[in-house]
């Protein structure tokens, strides 16, 4: 079931028109910025895997990938739901060294995802991998690139509100990032949900990185799900901003260093995915034949949403939607791509 809602009063900023264009040049700036910040280099990426490969990304573990059989090459494929594990891959195959990353468009298909404001079956993102050297596997050189990238959105949204200067009734995005691990999170707001303890503290800290997410709290839960294969569940976390106009957080990136050999064989063991261990990929890291990497995903469409001030993914993202939400915002005056 949907869980569209309209806020009260809501009206987009930006026409059709002038919002499909601000789309195209939102993406252009923001992934050059991106790249030279990172120092990145765009790469071509696939749109489905081989279902025997062990690189597509199996989220929480219960969402089912769309799959299809290729008579001509006698294999099975799967329709990607992120480029997690084949970013770390590629840069393997094409031989990137220490302190190079790539960047290219991932586009998904979540068949399984709840429908609402947020979220859409159709997924895009930037995906982005790095090579690290071993000393820079630590808390430090995660929170420079967060700086890095929260960096690279600020420089974005001044350009688009120099183009467009409607855009201004909107609220700057605040620069300095608050850093908070889900055990702190959780201690803070020991009575809420998680969502409702990302709301409270990004609504006073309109920047925020959630540090620690995909292993179990004190509570004996996880915060959120996270596969035990790519992210080390020490070193990751989640890119959050106050969204105005929705009155919530809003999740921009999933990000965080890579599992090393030994916090795979942890986590696997902790998650119960021993079976994993046969797969290529899986195989590949536990030799330690795969580079120590940093990436993550950020979204193409929540960005989108975010500089522009939309109540609604549908009006950045060509998708397909159920009849309540169709109805509330046409009632609405929403146009849906």
């Amino acid at each position: 079931m949907a869980k569209t809602f309209i806020p009260h009063g809501y009206a987009p900023t930006l026409n059709l028109y002038d919002t499909q264009k601000a789309i195209s040049l939102l993406k252009r700036i923001f992934e050059d910025t991106l790249c030279g910040r990172l120092h990145l280099r765009r790469v071509s990426a696939p749109l489905f895997v081989e279902a025997s490969s062990g690189l597509n990304d199996d989220l929480n573990g219960v969402e089912r990938a769309v799959s299809f059989d290729v008579p001509a090459a006698e294999k099975d494929a799967q329709v990607v739901h992120s480029l997690a594990k084949w970013k770390r891959m590629a840069l393997y195959r094409y031989q990137f060294s220490v302190g190079e990353g790539l960047c290219t468009d991932m586009n998904a298909i979540r068949r399984d995802e709840e429908l609402d404001n947020l979220h859409s079956v159709y997924v895009d993102q930037w995906d982005w991998e790095k090579i690290l050297a071993p000393r820079d596997r630590n808390l430090d050189y995660l929170q420079q690139t967060v700086q890095r990238i929260v960096s690279a959105i600020c420089d974005t949204q001044t350009t688009l509100r120099s183009v467009y200067p409607q855009l201004t009734v909107l609220p700057l995005i605040d620069p300095e990032v608050s850093f908070i691990t889900t055990q702190e999170l959780e201690d803070l707001y020991p009575d809420l949900t998680a969502k409702e303890r990302e709301n409270a503290y990004v609504k006073e800290h309109p920047t925020t990185f959630l540090m620690q997410i995909g292993g179990a709290l004190r509570s004996g839960q996880p915060h959120d799900g996270r596969a035990p294969d790519y992210d080390d569940w020490s070193l990751n976390g989640d890119i959050l901003v106050w969204d105005s106009v929705l009155g919530q957080a809003l999740e921009l990136s999933s990000m965080g260093i890579r599992v090393d050999p030994e916090a795979l064989d942890r986590q696997l063991r902790i998650a119960g995915c021993d079976q994993r261990r046969e797969l290529v990929f899986h195989k590949m890291l536990l030799a330690g034949e795969l580079p120590l990497t940093i990436g993550g995903g950020i979204g193409q469409s929540r960005l989108s949403m975010f500089l522009l001030g939309k109540a609604h993914i549908g009006e950045v993202q060509a998708s397909i939607w159920d009849p309540e939400t169709i109805s509330a915002c046409h009632d609405a005056g929403i146009v849906l791509l």
